[in-house]
């Protein structure tokens, strides 16, 4: 082959690869999907895990927790608990081995559309958001505003044009909702105005509860059919550690399960504060808080769907301050994802948060270690993995988009690499050496792996020095700045048909002004 054919063929497999990557592939053929298995970090072995199940045990039967409330206590003595001479309630071995034999598995998290439902059990792993952040990150002046109801409409828009961010928890706290109704009626709605994906959220009091419920009848078509999809789950802190019920959350737990809402039984102890400094001490606590959860759901309503969720963090032990970014949350929340396989739970924990305010190569490094590490346990549910900064109190919109694209780098790894007679490429290889021009670069082979071997950033930069100079020096917050503001100023879901708005607003107070759920929202267009 001479040098111009060479060039020919190379400029040939340039424009074929060009036009692959702009055809659309079907789900399945893509190079990740929602629920790619993990498996591949361990930092525990199985005669750890074994020693931190024994221990749970230990505390859940010889110390057990305080403030239970009355109708806790009721259903859990029912089936075996006692309360022991320091008033508080012990839950023996055989009622969390009954437990564990008996609760719900491999259950689906469903999406209001269908095309969103999530399998979360084996090692199949999911990210989404989550937060109670009260500030707003704004990249342009590096400050920091109070999160408003309109943030978390903006954020569902945004999560459901993000393919790797795959269930959207509410992430911050609207602050500009006066009362606790306020705040979890409005909260819950603005969320699923703008994405069709799982939504998590939280209530505080046991009536809103009941209020959201009817709010989702309508939304679904009737309660039955709410029952048969749930496209809603409860975050709830029923636990405040160190191994004491959260009574108000309690109250809004029971209401939660009779009413057929999944259930995320989060424990939030911070190692060196309300868990033990030591790693091993905090995960044997959060494992028994959990389990204890698990064992009062159950006792509520046998098989209830509930989301094991032990989200135990870390403090910097030189201030006490809570530090998401560091490489020992990566540990906890891998060993906790650990534990929920060890009882074949669908698990759901925390990672990808950071300590730095910015997105900056401090948010980057952070996040990209505790998502990635966490993701490679197979955790199920991966919680906080995108848009979070500051341990938890800021939340960035841009930093969804650039999230989004890291957590597309990490599925991949968490797929791996399919070894087999196709993909070792014996054939190819003796084709391009004996026969072909030497390289792959327009081989049939190249062409058709595109997709479906490779994934591609959004907003990560690969060109070369001289591209990135002659298009003016982007940097990744530029282009996602770029791309928020594309989103939210053309953008607007149809997804509460009006009639069914007119009678969730006749009925109940929503915040949420209708003038910014459409096209010429007035906060763009003046």
């Amino acid at each position: 082959m001479t040098a111009v054919e060479d060039i020919s063929r190379r400029r040939g497999g340039r424009e074929a690869r060009k036009a692959l990557r702009a055809r659309p592939i079907p789900r399945e053929e893509a190079a990740v999907r929602p629920g790619m298995e993990g498996g591949q970090y361990r930092p525990l072995r199985e005669r750890d895990m074994e020693r931190i199940h024994e221990t749970a045990l230990t505390l859940l039967e010889k110390v057990g927790l305080g403030q239970a409330i009355p109708s806790c206590i009721e259903v859990l003595t029912a089936k075996g608990a006692f309360m022991n001479e320091h008033g508080r309630l012990c839950l023996p071995k055989a009622l969390i081995e009954d437990t564990l034999a008996n609760c719900a598995r491999d259950f689906v998290l469903h999406g209001r559309d269908p095309k969103h439902d999530m399998e979360p059990w084996g090692n199949k792993v999911y990210f989404g958001t989550a937060g109670a952040a009260v500030h707003v990150v704004d990249v342009g002046t590096r400050t920091y505003r109070d999160s408003v109801l309109v943030d978390l409409y903006d954020c569902a828009r945004i999560v459901d044009q993000c393919e790797h961010i795959h269930f959207y928890q509410r992430p911050i706290t609207a602050r500009d909702m006066l009362t606790g109704h306020d705040l979890d009626i409005n909260t819950m709605y603005a969320c699923m105005a703008g994405t069709t994906k799982h939504v998590g959220t939280s209530m505080v009091a046991p009536e809103h509860v009941a209020e959201c419920l009817e709010i989702l009848h309508y939304v679904a078509g009737g309660e039955e059919k709410w029952r048969a999809r749930p496209f809603i789950s409860q975050s709830n802190c029923f636990v405040v550690p160190p191994m004491k019920f959260a009574e108000d959350a309690c109250r809004c737990l029971e209401v939660a399960v009779r009413g057929g809402m999944p259930v995320l039984l989060l424990s939030a102890g911070q190692a060196g504060a309300t868990a033990p400094a030591a790693l091993a001490g905090t995960v044997a606590q959060a494992v028994a808080e959990c389990l204890a959860g698990l064992a009062y759901v159950n006792a509520i309503k046998p098989g209830a769907i509930a989301i094991w969720g032990p989200w135990p963090f870390v403090s910097d032990l030189r201030t006490g301050a809570m530090s998401g970014g560091s490489g020992e949350q990566a540990l906890i929340t891998a060993a906790c994802a650990q534990m929920g396989h060890f009882y074949r739970l669908t698990v759901g924990s925390a990672a990808g948060m950071c300590d730095s305010k910015l997105p900056d190569v401090q948010a980057g490094y952070e996040k990209g270690v505790t998502a990635s590490l966490s993701a490679m346990t197979g955790i199920n549910l991966l919680y906080e993995s995108a848009g979070m900064h500051a341990s938890l109190l800021g939340f960035c919109l841009e930093s969804l988009l650039i999230d989004n694209d890291m957590l597309g780098s990490i599925n991949r790894n968490v797929r791996g690499i399919e070894v087999n007679d196709e993909t070792l490429s014996l054939d190819v290889i003796a084709n391009v050496c004996i026969e072909g021009p030497g390289h792959y670069l327009g081989h049939d082979q190249t062409l058709s792996l595109m997709q479906k071997e490779y994934i591609y950033p959004q907003l990560g930069n690969r060109m070369s020095p001289k591209e990135w100079n002659e298009a003016g020096r982007p940097d990744i917050v530029e282009r996602a700045t770029a791309r928020k503001m594309e989103i939210l100023t053309t953008y607007y879901p149809d997804y509460m048909p009006e009639s069914i708005d007119d009678l969730i607003r006749a009925r109940h107070d929503i915040k949420l002004p209708r003038e910014v759920m459409r096209p010429g929202d007035p906060r763009w267009f003046k």
